[in-house]
């Protein structure tokens, strides 16, 4: 005789007559294995760590925190943070934006939206910013801008090339217009840099957008970029219901832009260290061909 229940749906949580312990759904951990949202493929996470969170099947670029990007650009044991004490208050007394802030700071380990520093990279010292997804997707506040324009003013007078990594998903909307007043003062430092004969590189990184793009990362000597990112001003919904056209396919990416002249260079995150080590080898005085 058949056991009574035999065939009664077991839902997930429900403890049947006689005993019977809940049902349980497996469950793989995320920290352990990862997914590639282009290819789809399944790869462990230390798989992808190995790989500079870059997917080994289709070269699908993760985004990446601004310590682990520095990470794999610096020579070991080189960075040195600067100005690492500078935080963001609320300078317009926006509801809520305490909160934000705490809740960035926990998740991403970081004080601010960008981390800035002196390193060594191949052998060649320079000054380094690399901003943070992590935190408030890279907005730019008066805090980051602070530190990027400190950053270029202390690189002009050691006379050192700037290396900088942008994401962003465009100026703080709770900092106002002293968020957009970033744009200018970044923009004035890099001039300076610029004028006092001075490199600077630029990668831009996915996304980079708003008045991020519209100031300091678009004003780089070189101009480099990670494979697929998306690079732009207003986002392409934006434009498209704004112009009422459709938009060209790839529009915004890296690989467009290099098209149009915007970007010099594609480069892949796992041969990006020695690319910038030639590129500071080629730019800094007394360097052999």
């Amino acid at each position: 005789m058949p056991p009574k229940n035999l065939f009664r749906f077991r839902r997930p949580g429900n403890t049947l007559e006689g005993g019977d312990a809940p049902r349980t759904e497996p469950a793989v951990p995320g920290e352990l294995y990862a997914s590639c949202p282009v290819c789809r493929k399944m790869m462990p996470a230390a798989e992808l760590r190995e790989s500079a969170d870059v997917c080994p099947q289709c070269g699908h670029h993760f985004r990446l925190g601004a310590r682990a990007r520095i990470a794999l650009t610096v020579d070991p044991g080189s960075f040195e943070e600067t100005n690492a004490e500078l935080k963001s208050a609320n300078p317009l007394g926006f509801p809520g934006y305490e909160d934000k802030l705490a809740k960035a700071r926990a998740l991403s380990g970081e004080s601010e939206g960008v981390l800035t520093g002196l390193a060594k990279v191949g052998g060649r010292r320079c000054a380094l910013f690399a901003m943070d997804h992590l935190f408030m997707m890279g907005s730019m506040g008066t805090v980051v801008g602070e530190k990027i324009a400190r950053l270029f003013e202390h690189a002009t007078e050691r006379q050192l090339p700037v290396v900088g990594f942008t994401v962003s998903g465009g100026a703080r909307m709770q900092e106002g217009i002293l968020s957009l007043m970033q744009m200018a003062k970044t923009s004035g430092a890099v001039m300076r840099h610029a004028q006092a004969g001075q490199l600077y590189i630029a990668v831009l990184t996915d996304p980079t957008t708003g008045g991020v793009t519209a100031s300091f990362a678009m004003e780089a000597d070189i101009t480099l970029s990670e494979p697929g990112a998306l690079i732009g001003f207003a986002g392409p919904r934006v434009i498209e219901q704004t112009i009422r056209q459709k938009l060209p396919v790839g529009f915004q990416t890296a690989e467009f832009l290099r098209e149009k002249g915007f970007v010099d260079a594609i480069a892949d995150r796992r041969h990006m260290k020695e690319m910038l080590g030639s590129l500071l080898r080629l730019h800094t005085e007394g360097d052999a061909p």
